[in-house]
């Protein structure tokens, strides 16, 4: 059975540093897209970061650029997204998401567009004083 599951979300102060999980069982990361969306409160879901966890190569949205690190555990099957100098905008839920990738379409559009098959349940990230 394919599963994503999505752990390390917790309230924190602005400023601190976090790091999510997203564990994959069923299926290898190797061929895959790995993408972390978000979404807050009255908000759409937005991407965050994405990587393709063959060859490490990764892509951020404005929002998690300088700021944000993606990285993957190919032993664990395990992709990680650390995320340091956290302000209140951070706060939502976060979403790991995984598809098959395919290098014609490039990063940018797996890390915008949030049409994927596989989708964890999400870990709450709350970022306040």
């Amino acid at each position: 059975q394919v599963q994503l599951v999505e752990s390390g979300g917790e309230m924190v102060q602005p400023g601190e540093s976090l790091r999510l999980s997203c564990a994959a069982s069923g299926f290898t990361l190797n061929s895959y897209v790995i993408a972390w969306f978000r979404q807050a409160p009255g908000k759409e879901r937005e991407g965050v970061s994405c990587m393709s966890v063959g060859d490490g190569s990764s892509y951020y949205l404005d929002s998690a650029r300088g700021r944000f690190s993606i990285s993957g555990d190919n032993a664990k099957n395990t992709v990680y997204l650390q995320m340091n100098n956290l302000s209140p905008e951070d706060t939502a839920v976060y979403y790991c998401a995984a598809d098959p990738f395919v290098p014609d379409y490039g990063l940018e559009y797996y890390c915008k567009n949030p049409q994927y098959t596989q989708w964890g349940r999400g870990t709450l990230v709350i970022v306040s004083a």
